[in-house]
């Protein structure tokens, strides 16, 4: 499967409370991934197993689903970007899992990808997180082009999950909430989840993710919602949760 062809398309389907946290999916002809929490169809197979009434449990992976796994563990990119990410996961003590978890779930891998509000990247970066880690452009390039540059991209985004875990230490679904709907947010509802779907779902589906990079890590999990893709450049992961969205804008990443 070539990496323009690897647009991780998931949608996932909105459980109740105390559902099974299970994925389900497959990977089509041509080459494109789909995943989501309920068997759509019967394309969709089982790939992996969590409860979500149970925090520390890992997802169990199913080992029928071997294209999925390669997905996760042998996406070309992944690969390319192996050197970079160990690198700024060290510099800045961001985990190496998380790390890969939220670069495919903001991106798909792809280094190229912009979201509808301007997120760029491998990490999805906004400009305006960018301009206050000190980024700016230059005569050479623009800080907009700048952020499409591997190396800048995932380290500015180590460098604010770096941050968000000394602001809510021991508490990664914070982490992540603060990620999709920036820190204020979360500051806002008293340290907890906003109730935002798209910032529940995405915690949700980051948390997922990051337990197949690292299977038996304990974190806490929200119920998941829908995700899409979209096609051309912006070839990436995008939430669209039905119902409320995030009012505030986002702090780092743009879905």
């Amino acid at each position: 499967m070539q990496i323009n062809r690897f647009l991780l398309a998931l949608s996932l389907s909105l459980v109740a409370a105390g559902a099974q946290a299970s994925i389900y999916g497959y990977v089509d002809e041509q080459g494109v991934a789909h995943l989501a929490t309920e068997k759509i169809d019967s394309r969709y197979k089982l790939f992996s197993r969590g409860n979500a009434l149970q925090p520390s449990s890992a997802l169990a992976i199913e080992e029928e689903r071997p294209e999925l796994s390669r997905y996760f563990s042998q996406h070309p990119n992944l690969k390319k970007f192996e050197p970079l990410l160990k690198a700024a996961g060290k510099d800045f003590a961001v985990e190496s899992a998380l790390l890969k978890a939220v670069m495919a779930a903001e991106s798909g891998f792809n280094p190229e990808a912009i979201s509808p509000k301007g997120a760029i990247g491998l990490m999805q970066i906004m400009p305006a997180t960018a301009e206050r880690y000190g980024l700016r452009g230059d005569r050479k390039k623009t800080l907009e082009e700048k952020l499409t540059d591997p190396e800048i991209n995932i380290r500015l985004g180590a460098r604010y999950l770096r941050d968000l875990q000394r602001m809510f230490p021991d508490q990664q679904h914070l982490v992540l909430a603060s990620y999709n709907a920036g820190e204020g947010a979360v500051q806002q509802y008293k340290n907890t989840i906003p109730p935002y779907p798209e910032t529940r779902n995405y915690v949700q589906l980051v948390t997922q993710i990051y337990q197949l990079y690292q299977p038996r890590a304990a974190i806490p999990r929200t119920n998941a919602g829908v995700v899409t893709s979209t096609g051309a450049k912006d070839k990436r992961l995008r939430l669209t949760i039905p119902g409320q969205a995030a009012p505030a804008a986002k702090a780092a990443s743009g879905n």
